[in-house]
């Protein structure tokens, strides 16, 4: 399963910064990289299965808890930006992924960011994903060896 997960993650997420990701002075809003995070992990669930229309389905919702972001370097218009997303941290209940937000052409880190989330049912209620989703605990647990 270790391998299927590595091969499901070999290639990170990519994004091209819009123009209407920019601000006055031609540099990407801060506040994008928070977006860029939300679709980074949209695209990390997906590839390991557990996209967010088959949690939904299955009654499991993972709401944003915190988020942080840090700059290292701007990016512009037209840039390509490569995200790596990683679980750092998983209790069963809660998680922390934590991203690398890269320029591809200079190959400069743009921003670092981590976003803490943790599982509930459809009444936001918490949830044990070991109790009530094994398969899925087994997947966030070996996530952390990656």
């Amino acid at each position: 399963m270790k391998t299927k997960l590595s091969q499901a993650l070999k290639e990170p997420y990519l994004h091209n910064v819009k123009y209407y990701e920019t601000d006055k002075m031609g540099i990407t809003h801060h506040s994008n990289y928070f977006r860029w995070m939300e679709e980074a992990r949209i695209d990390f669930l997906e590839r390991i299965g557990y996209g967010y229309d088959m949690l939904e389905a299955s009654g499991v919702i993972s709401p944003v808890v915190s988020i942080c972001a840090k700059y290292l370097a701007p990016s512009t218009f037209n840039d390509d930006i490569i995200i790596k997303v990683r679980l750092k941290e998983y209790s069963g209940v809660k998680f922390t992924f934590e991203y690398e937000m890269i320029n591809a052409k200079e190959r400069t880190l743009c921003a670092t960011g981590e976003s803490h989330h943790c599982f509930t049912d459809q009444n936001k209620k918490p949830i044990r994903i070991k109790k009530n989703y094994p398969e899925m605990d087994m997947i966030f647990r070996e996530l952390l060896l990656l």
